[in-house]
């Protein structure tokens, strides 16, 4: 099992966690980015640059990863395609996606989105808070227990 993550979105607090977690459990963590992102050494950790343009690291995911594997994304899209694989899908605020609820989340967006296109202000996503940061330390625990058993 592995962890991947949508790297170009991803709070530095919530990579430092999967750090810290890959060094501590000795799982394989990859950062997937548009961008070069810096990485310690640890042959746990690993970065790797995509291309630009729309969806890239998204697809670079979507080809490399397991059933069984982590994807720690806040791109519902993306969360959708890891779950039809049979991977777990994390939002770095805690959130587990799951195929029960992904549909409804997918449908949310889109219709956001059509706010947002016809000029509908519809503001920002909320701040990041240490709740939501203990919130997504808390499912990944319970991810790295569940695997060991």
């Amino acid at each position: 099992m592995k962890i991947w993550v949508d790297a170009d979105a991803c709070p530095v607090v919530i990579k430092e966690i999967l750090f810290r977690a890959a060094e501590r459990e000795k799982i394989d963590v990859t950062l997937v980015a548009n961008q070069w992102i810096r990485v310690p050494a640890s042959r746990f950790i690993r970065s790797i640059q995509v291309g630009s343009g729309f969806d890239v690291a998204d697809g670079e995911i979507v080809r490399r990863v397991e059933a069984g594997d982590m994807v720690v994304t806040q791109d519902i899209p993306l969360a959708a395609l890891v779950l039809e694989k049979g991977a777990l899908a994390l939002n770095p605020r805690g959130e587990l996606y799951t195929a029960e609820t992904i549909s409804q989340r997918l449908s949310m967006r889109n219709f956001m989105d059509e706010l947002r296109g016809s000029g509908v202000d519809t503001g920002g996503p909320p701040v990041f808070h240490a709740r939501d940061r203990q919130a997504f330390a808390n499912q990944l625990d319970r991810w790295l227990a569940q695997r060991k058993r």
